[in-house]
């Protein structure tokens, strides 16, 4: 005679297994490291002050 399984446990099981291997998918995909992130946000905030600079009166 087989093993007795719960279905719901079963489905919930891989249902996580599922929801695991697409988060470890993100991280892969659009994980960065703190400081490129830090580098990135510094650059765009120089170049917006560097461009807010060359304005001209409204």
């Amino acid at each position: 005679m087989g093993e007795i399984v719960n279905l719901n446990r079963y489905r919930k099981a891989q249902a996580k297994a599922e929801r695991e291997r697409q988060a470890e998918e993100n991280r892969v995909r659009f994980g960065r490291p703190k400081a490129e992130t830090q580098s990135r946000r510094r650059e765009e905030e120089r170049q917006r002050r560097d461009l807010d600079g060359k304005k001209r009166e409204d």
